[in-house]
């Protein structure tokens, strides 16, 4: 993975990890928002496409690609928008967001009512592994968006987007399949699954579902002529996950450092401020 991408992504961490208020600045902002399956995220990056402030929370307001609770999405993105707010000393009043490949119109647009019920003017809609690599910038390969509900697919040759596809099946689903094994609420089941200490422990228990996921991008990849996948969203970030994909797939396979930011980034670089 290049350094620049990344120095992106640590300066990401930092920016959504800082909680004082940033000097005053000049220059346009680019504003993104995430609303994923299982994370929620607001990215703002500066003139220069580098990250400035972002917020985060786990919240089910979303289920593959779909706003199922609409106000609780609304409700959300405003808390979220005010804590960025009161990090940058400015108000936000536009943002691009994004979509899996394949949602009905109707579900893309429910994202943009969600933005505008918080106050925000949707500027752009993207799906989201077009979105990542904006960041990525991956001229022959695959961008594989592995969210909390589904997988995101995009296959691009020269630059550019040729195939894009979604099914069913991400980081929930792991979580799933540890709240069964273990016996514990699908919260528990959660923080089990993003502690590095229990992650190893729980590969044999969750590695049935990372080899669905991998057979669902190996049926959309048959024939594409792929020389090499990235893996990006929360669910990526799971230890192990490339290595399988790469076995069932046969082409070697990638995880950027902190992958959930990499389509928060992706997005907020398509908005034009």
């Amino acid at each position: 993975m290049p350094n620049d991408i990344e120095a992106t992504l640590k300066a990401a961490d930092a920016a959504l990890r800082r909680r004082r208020k940033l000097a005053s600045f000049r220059g346009p902002l680019h504003v993104g928002v995430d609303l994923g399956t299982a994370y929620t995220v607001v990215m703002v990056l500066d003139g220069r496409m580098q990250p400035m402030a972002g917020a985060y929370q786990f919240a089910q307001v979303v289920r593959d690609g779909v706003v199922v609770d609409f106000i609780g999405a609304i409700d959300l993105l405003k808390q979220l928008k005010s804590q960025v707010e009161a990090k940058l000393g400015v108000e936000l009043t536009a943002a691009a967001s994004a979509y899996p490949p394949g949602v009905p119109l109707a579900e893309v647009q429910a994202v943009r009512y969600v933005l505008e019920g918080a106050g925000l003017a949707c500027a752009t809609l993207i799906d989201e592994p077009t979105a990542a690599n904006a960041l990525l910038n991956v001229q022959n390969g695959a961008v594989v968006d592995v969210g909390g509900g589904s997988t995101g697919i995009a296959v691009i040759e020269d630059g550019q987007v040729t195939y894009t596809a979604d099914e069913p099946t991400g980081g929930a689903h792991f979580t799933l399949v540890i709240a069964g094994a273990k016996g514990v609420s699908f919260e528990e089941a959660e923080a089990l699954k993003l502690d590095p200490d229990a992650q190893m422990g729980l590969f044999s228990t969750i590695r049935p579902v990372m080899e669905k996921v991998a057979t669902i991008i190996q049926r959309h990849l048959t024939d594409r002529n792929v020389q090499h996948i990235t893996l990006v969203g929360g669910a990526a970030a799971f230890p192990r996950f490339a290595e399988v994909v790469t076995d069932v797939t046969g082409i070697p396979t990638i995880v950027p450092s902190r992958p959930l930011f990499v389509t928060p980034i992706g997005i907020a670089m398509n908005h034009e401020s």
